[in-house]
């Protein structure tokens, strides 16, 4: 069973935006697929609650019970769990980095959250658990992206190869209580949740085993 955690200290970082387009990314492989949602906000059941589908399930839950939830999905066969985590509170950053295969730190390319990824960065070391930076909501033009990838290069961490770009169709798709494979399967914001769910795989050594994506659900 893959378990990512979705980490960041800052709020606004694009957490569960990231976390549910994954998330379909690893369904529409065909993969038995769970979402953790550790944020008291509660902003990825919510989306949970917009969609028709009832998959991917949605599973608030507290830190303390984090183990138990995963027993659960292990003994329903699960296959890729999602662990979404509330900005601020280190202790469930912790407790999800540790549970977790890899972390994924999405991080904008600005000097605020830039700061923010060190305190990130410190939890997966003292979780001893493999992390990537991913640069999220980055702007078509201009030289911040480059500033940014220099500057988290510097910090010593693996930052991923795929860039996730500021773009509507992330936003529409949470709208409808979707994933942007689903929304708009076409789209450049789907190419790149492509490329980032098959780099996970890679990464933890998971081979996809020649898998065709299930047919994709109808827009409305």
């Amino acid at each position: 069973m893959i378990k990512i955690a979705i980490l960041s200290q800052k709020g606004g970082a694009g957490k569960t935006t990231l976390g549910l387009n994954i998330a379909i990314a690893a369904e529409i492989n065909g993969k038995q697929t769970a979402i953790i949602d550790l944020d008291p906000q509660s902003s990825m059941a919510q989306w949970g609650d917009s969609r028709e589908a009832k998959t991917p399930p949605v599973v608030t839950t507290q830190a303390q019970r984090l183990q138990n939830v995963l027993d659960t999905c292990a003994e329903n066969d699960g296959d890729f769990i999602v662990i979404d985590t509330a900005p601020y509170a280190e202790q469930t950053a912790l407790a999800a980095a540790r549970a977790a295969d890899m972390v994924l730190i999405p991080c904008r390319p600005s000097i605020v959250d830039l700061r923010a990824v060190s305190m990130t960065i410190e939890i997966c070391q003292l979780a001893k658990t493999p992390c990537h930076v991913v640069l999220n909501q980055t702007p078509a033009r201009g030289m911040l992206t480059e500033e940014a990838e220099a500057a988290i290069k510097g910090l010593g961490v693996n930052l991923a190869p795929v860039q996730v770009g500021q773009r509507v169709a992330y936003i529409h798709a949470v709208t409808q209580g979707q994933g942007v494979l689903e929304y708009e399967p076409r789209s450049k914001a789907a190419d790149e949740i492509r490329a980032l769910y098959k780099f996970i795989l890679k990464e933890i050594g998971v081979k996809t085993n020649g898998k065709k994506e299930r047919p994709r659900r109808s827009v409305a």
